[in-house]
């Protein structure tokens, strides 16, 4: 974990956890698979525990790390907190009172927003509607200080999101997702492997909501443990959308019609969009192509790719960069300035 980040829309990561192990295309060139196999060329003691060298690898076990879950509470200026940049919070291995200890200290550190970020949807939707787990949070919470005027759920300075790569997974995980108590929901599109499809027409039944509660029939009635049927507060849909290509070994390059299609959907709606980065390929202009040596024929007669690397690629996106965040529904880490 760092005071700090590298990754463009957070300013800090904290891993309690460490390791996870393949569940998708998406995880095809994990970054902390091949980093967690260094760290523990090196020594590091929180990646000695290698995972099932058929999903995972050297140093990528699922561990719990007891001594630093209290971290964020120590860190007195408000932040955006990447949360398991190093695993995945829902794995099946990570035990539900140590998910409880997580949540707490996210409860507790009201002035950071924290990110959490998942490819394991059906174990965070169960999770985190079923009415007991919010108690266990509470409870303690409040034994790391937490003003019990405080508590809200869902915890209001708590971002979820989930991993949606293409279609096919944008149709399994967006409802997950929708169906989970959030107070933002967001979508990492990274990396982007197929055109995706996100929004659709108004939900019937909670019109009123606003803008972006419609993402073709994923928005439907969640009881929060209110009692109500129907929860118009809560039933919103998906609050930001971040997209971007592949970089590392064996990266795959994205097509930019894929990325502008997010772009121009979410304009739409009316919700914030982050491009985060093209990755290590280049698109190019179609007359380019016939000299630049190692393309990739991305599908149409006027756009192609080059490798290029992570940084000469960059991340601008016809002419300018997408910085947007979502406004979060309570207190937690400034925004930054959108364009």
């Amino acid at each position: 974990m760092s005071d700090g980040s590298k990754i463009e829309w957070t300013d800090a990561t904290w891993s309690p956890t460490t390791g996870c192990d393949r569940i998708s295309d998406g995880c095809d060139h994990c970054y902390a698979l091949t980093l967690a196999g260094r760290l523990k060329a090196m020594g590091q003691p929180k990646y000695q525990r290698d995972g099932d060298p058929r999903t995972s690898g050297p140093g990528f076990g699922v561990t719990v790390h007891p001594d630093t879950v209290n971290l964020p509470l120590r860190w007195r200026k408000p932040r955006r907190v990447f949360v398991n940049a190093m695993s995945d919070l829902f794995h099946a291995e990570v035990p539900e009172p140590w998910l409880a200890e997580i949540f707490a200290v996210m409860a507790a550190a009201r002035r950071h927003t924290f990110q959490v970020l998942t490819k394991r949807h059906a174990r965070m939707r169960s999770l985190l509607n079923r009415p007991s787990f919010p108690d266990q949070i509470r409870e303690r919470a409040a034994g790391k200080g937490m003003d019990p005027a405080d508590w809200a759920w869902p915890v209001p300075n708590v971002w979820l999101g989930v991993s949606v790569e293409d279609q096919k997974w944008a149709g399994i995980r967006i409802p997950a997702l929708i169906q989970t108590p959030a107070a933002i929901r967001f979508l990492s599109c990274e990396p982007l492997l197929g055109p995706v499809g996100l929004f659709g027409h108004p939900d019937q039944g909670c019109e009123e909501a606003g803008p972006g509660i419609s993402h073709y029939g994923y928005s439907m009635p969640v009881d929060y443990g209110t009692g109500t049927e129907w929860d118009c507060e809560h039933q919103h849909g998906i609050d930001w959308v971040i997209a971007g290509g592949e970089s590392g070994p064996g990266a795959r390059p994205v097509h930019p019609e894929w990325v502008r299609s997010l772009r121009d959907q979410c304009s739409a709606a009316e919700v914030p969009f982050f491009f985060k980065q093209w990755g290590a390929w280049r698109p190019l202009a179609g007359n380019e192509c016939a000299q630049a040596g190692d393309e990739w024929p991305a599908g149409t007669h006027d756009a192609m790719c080059r490798r290029v690397g992570k940084k000469a690629a960059g991340r601008e996106l016809d002419g300018r960069t997408w910085d947007e965040f979502p406004h979060p529904a309570a207190a937690g880490a400034p925004l930054r300035s959108q364009p």
